[in-house]
């Protein structure tokens, strides 16, 4: 069969990675074709494009870059009906993903979404758009089979559970550094520049207050290490290139933006303070419209404050160096962090996601 995917961004890119890897193994004539990034491409994807090229947060941004995003669009709309895919995946990435899965649908291409967007924070209504626009919708949170079956949605609707927990696992693990005694604080600001720009620096200032620990930065494989350089001048921190996973198993705490990031953190067993800060503008958009009481997959998907979030105005170097200091010594806030990732673990269904996603949209296309 033939397999288009599109992943507009690094984790997606990773997700989808592991999920051809175990197409593939289901179906030996399986060919990939998609947007996404190297990992893709490892697994023997042919990239249209890359995700660094598609890579626009915020609303401000996104209005910025309007005309870029539907040529954007429109070039993948004609690639799709030239190429004519079995099967369509689309991971994430809704803002461009909603707008190509009704178009692939009427051309009788079968549409799976995987790695449902994460419409229970905001545009709650687009569930009507997801599931009719799709043949099927395979989550990965647990809580989100119930958040569609709350609309009257259920049959289409599969939890798989989360790909990081096989990701992870599966990883050979390997020290980004050589040790020098000194515990590691990694930071990590995001994937996206605009992220980078903001929260990178205050990082860097929180890290003058911790003279005896030494501070990492996982550089994101979309920027080029100048990127990093330019904002990192003056300061004694490192910086490792895309070994983000190999930072973290040498970790003893971490800032972390918010995003898939703060569950992998979790998922190293690393103790982490949540950073966010946005655009004013979006900033006050976002908090009109966003349904959730945390910003941070930890938090969300254990209903309570397993990490501290540091949101916008609080995100102080100050502020980020009291909450780091309280876990990275041993004590009870570093204690009830790990216990909390105990708990998480549990909530997240175990492993196997990537081949139960393979196996249903398999299945899906036979019917």
């Amino acid at each position: 069969m033939k397999y288009y995917l599109i992943a507009g961004e690094a984790s997606g890119d990773l997700h989808a990675s592991n999920l051809l890897r175990h197409l593939a193994q289901r179906d030996t004539q399986a060919v990939f074709r998609g947007w996404g990034g190297d990992l893709m491409a490892a697994q023997g994807c042919e990239i249209v494009k890359h995700y660094r090229e598609l890579a626009f947060m915020g609303f401000t941004e996104v209005l910025m870059n309007l005309r870029t995003i539907l040529r954007n669009i429109d070039t993948c709309k004609e690639d799709i009906e030239r190429w004519k895919p079995d099967v369509l995946i689309l991971v994430d990435y809704p803002g461009f993903n909603l707008r190509i899965a009704p178009f692939a649908k009427a051309l009788g291409i079968k549409v799976i979404y995987y790695i449902s967007p994460q419409i229970w924070a905001w545009k709650q209504k687009r569930v009507h758009k997801i599931v009719e626009s799709t043949h099927a919708v395979l989550t990965i949170l647990p809580f989100e089979k119930d958040f569609y079956a709350s609309f009257g949605y259920s049959q289409t609707v599969h939890f798989v559970g989360h790909p990081l927990l096989d990701a992870i696992t599966q990883m050979k693990r390997e020290p980004a550094l050589p040790h020098d005694g000194r515990p590691i604080i990694a930071l990590l600001p995001g994937s996206r520049k605009q992220e980078i720009t903001a929260k990178l620096p205050v990082m860097l200032e929180c890290a003058r207050s911790f003279p005896g620990y030494r501070f990492v930065v996982a550089g994101a494989p979309s920027h080029p290490e100048s990127f990093y350089r330019s904002i990192m001048q003056g300061s004694n921190a490192e910086i490792v290139h895309n070994r983000t996973y190999d930072l973290l198993t040498q970790a003893h705490a971490a800032l972390v933006t918010s995003g898939t990031a703060t569950l992998e953190t979790a998922l190293f067993n690393v103790p982490q303070v949540v950073c966010y800060r946005a655009g004013a503008i979006s900033y006050q958009i976002a908090r009109q419209l966003v349904k959730v009481k945390y910003i941070s997959l930890v938090n969300l998907v254990m209903d309570r404050e397993v990490v501290r979030e540091l949101i916008q105005h609080e995100m102080t170097a100050a502020n980020m160096a009291a909450e780091l200091q309280r876990i990275v010594q041993g004590g009870d806030k570093r204690n009830e962090v790990l216990q909390g990732y105990e708990a998480l673990r549990e909530a997240l269904g175990g492993s196997g996601a990537s081949a139960k996603a393979a196996q249903l949209i398999i299945d899906i296309q036979k019917q």
